[in-house]
């Protein structure tokens, strides 16, 4: 079953601690699905996912737009994708998706996920941001990993 929290995430620092946060937990296998509008925080959320994975702080995270993926090193591998360019999930799957998700160890992060949402496996954990205000944002996580959700909460300091 599915475990589902939803938060307000107050300034760019509370998107990436909470990222770092969920980076901390990740473990190889783990997909990161986020969506959201233009400027809701999705690459500030993946910068603190690198951090929790610790990538490090000399390798500059940036949003993947135009190149279409990114990858870092750290803990784990990060394989960071942008669907906002893709026309759907085949466009996704011929950039070697499946590749990074059998990697043993990586971790892929997919913003714009809701435009490739048949390529999104059934174990992802969903992080969907909305804007609340032009400083805060409304974060809503869903992962079947329950434990490992309530134990993000903690970690952020957010429970």
């Amino acid at each position: 079953m599915t475990a589902s929290v939803e938060r307000v995430l107050r300034g760019v620092e509370e998107t990436v601690a909470l990222g770092r946060a969920l980076g901390t937990l990740l473990r190889a296998g783990d997909f990161l699905a986020l969506s959201g509008p233009l400027g809701a925080g999705k690459t500030q959320f993946i910068k603190g996912v690198a951090a929790g994975l610790e990538v490090p702080d000399e390798e500059p995270v940036v949003s993947p737009t135009f190149v279409l993926v990114r990858e870092y090193v750290g803990r784990l591998k990060l394989y960071h994708v942008d669907a906002y360019r893709l026309g759907g999930a085949d466009e996704l799957l011929a950039l070697g998706l499946e590749e990074m998700m059998t990697d043993p160890e990586a971790v892929v992060a997919v913003e714009w996920a809701d435009r490739v949402a048949e390529a999104v496996p059934g174990h992802a954990c969903r992080i969907a941001l909305a804007h609340q205000s032009p400083e805060s944002r409304r974060v809503c996580v869903h992962w079947s990993d329950a434990d490992r959700l309530k134990d993000l909460w903690y970690r952020a300091g957010m429970a």
